[in-house]
């Protein structure tokens, strides 16, 4: 990829050009969301409190363990983008973050993870069925939080995403190890198991404030194509990512058996001695560090990180135009910039 400041953005998009690398973007965001932040914070350790200590145990620790807030910031600053101005958005904006949590749980377990955020996995602490139970409690609340708005249109939007995610999951189980997946068929387990949740929570904040059917349904749109440019640049940083950023091993994809798009790619583009080797690789019992490193400069030599990142740009760049719908506002840079930083971000 590019770097910062050189990137060619679609000329179609919002007039939106990117002139700083990702650090100087990532503390423009955080400079004007700390205060929002801090409310999700105290929102989450408010519904994390239960009668059942393991529950509010588990729950702390699988979300303090570093993550970075995206759905439920989102949903706050579309309600913004729509005119919302009041304080009870956060005690909605969490719903996002207890099915992500859930999601995350269950991932774990289904997985056999041993670590999640430079941590050791929940699963591992406390074990299988305690983990599950948990993510399943974290489901139902975020369902009973997302009620107490009393807006049916809320409700069902959230109850289909999370029924498309529950979906994903089971498309990603169908998959796993299977080297014949194409591109189509892995954009659509990525669109059910990431991006839906992300647009839900866009799509939620413009319902939540009112917003027009138009302004609604480019929120809905902005989600949707971010949270496959988020996707995808996590599929890259598996290959090229550093520990210490990524909180989990670089190769836990080809270790979990998770054909993502870079090996797709590198499969469908490398000569017959890279493809043959690749799927060697792939299929072993055991996958060595050094067989990771082989794999990773095959799949590197074969473009497949080049194309995947060049489709994540074509993924923001198509978000950043959905933002067109709304009249230049702060919140609508903001939102700019959080779809510039997902194709920097190391983590």
């Amino acid at each position: 990829m590019e770097q910062a400041g050189t990137i060619a953005f679609n000329s179609g998009a919002v007039p939106h050009p990117v002139t700083s690398g990702p650090d100087a973007i990532k503390e423009r965001i955080f400079s004007q969301i700390r205060s929002d932040l801090e409310r999700i914070e105290a929102e989450i350790e408010r519904q994390l409190t239960t009668r059942i200590p393991m529950i509010s145990l588990v729950g702390r620790y699988i979300m303090g363990s570093g993550g970075k807030r995206l759905r439920p910031l989102l949903m706050i600053l579309a309600a913004r983008l729509c005119g919302y101005r009041g304080k009870r958005d956060a005690a909605l904006s969490v719903v996002f973050e207890f099915v992500h949590a859930a999601t995350l749980l269950h991932d774990d377990v289904v997985d056999h993870a041993e670590v999640r955020r430079s941590k050791p996995a929940a699963n591992t602490i406390w074990g299988n069925p305690a983990v599950v139970l948990i993510g399943d409690f974290l489901y139902s609340k975020a369902i009973l939080m997302a009620v107490g708005h009393d807006k049916l249109s809320i409700l069902e939007v959230l109850t289909d995403a999370t029924t498309k995610m529950a979906e994903g999951e089971v498309l990603q189980l169908i998959n796993s190890d299977n080297l014949e997946i194409d591109e189509r068929e892995y954009l659509e387990v990525v669109t059910r198991k990431t991006a839906v949740l992300i647009s839900a929570a866009c799509q939620i904040g413009g319902l939540f404030a009112s917003g027009s059917p138009s302004h609604v349904e480019a929120l809905r749109e902005y989600g949707h194509h971010l949270g496959i440019a988020f996707q995808l640049i996590d599929d890259t940083l598996d290959y090229t990512g550093d520990l210490k950023e990524l909180g989990k091993p670089v190769g836990n994809d080809i270790q979990e058996g998770k054909v993502t798009l870079p090996l797709i790619v590198a499969l469908q583009n490398g000569d017959a001695a890279a493809t043959a080797r690749l799927r060697e690789i792939f299929g072993a019992d055991e996958i060595l560090r050094e067989d990771f490193l082989e794999a990773r400069d095959l799949v590197i030599r074969a473009g497949g990180i080049d194309y995947t990142q060049r489709l994540a740009l074509e993924h923001v760049n198509e978000a950043k135009e959905a933002l067109s719908a709304f009249a230049p506002h702060p919140t609508r840079d903001l939102l700019l910039d959080i779809a510039d930083y997902v194709v920097f971000r190391r983590a």
